[in-house]
């Protein structure tokens, strides 16, 4: 059985490039553009793996990240923005938070290899 990943990004374009990416890469891919729909989805079918934009439009990325650990407290969180963080940022905020920090403009292969240590990682 493939893994199950939730994209959260309110940019339709980023979930449907990551979606068709993914899906090729054999994924299971759910995509949502909010907060709210995002705790929907993750509540009635667990994602095995989250990717999360931080600037969402009704919602901070990371309070969703939070919410969703919660609930699922091993869940592995990719956070992919345009938002760059120094890497003392990274390394003293986010990495207590998410699995891992990659910007918008990381190769798609890059990506595909972050979700694969992280997956296998969780095994």
């Amino acid at each position: 059985m493939s893994h199950h990943i939730l994209i959260v990004d309110d940019e339709a374009e980023i979930r449907q490039l990551l979606e068709q990416f993914l899906s090729i890469s054999g994924y299971r891919i759910a995509t949502v553009a909010t907060a709210r729909e995002a705790l929907a989805h993750a509540a009635a079918t667990p994602p095995d793996l989250v990717i999360s934009d931080l600037q969402l439009e009704e919602s901070d990325g990371l309070d969703l990240i939070a919410k969703l650990k919660a609930a699922q407290p091993g869940l592995p969180v990719i956070l992919l923005t345009s938002v760059l963080f120094d890497r003392q940022t990274v390394e003293e905020n986010l990495s207590k938070r998410v699995s891992a920090y990659l910007p918008k403009t990381t190769p798609l292969n890059q990506l595909l290899a972050e979700i694969q240590r992280l997956l296998a990682a969780g095994k």
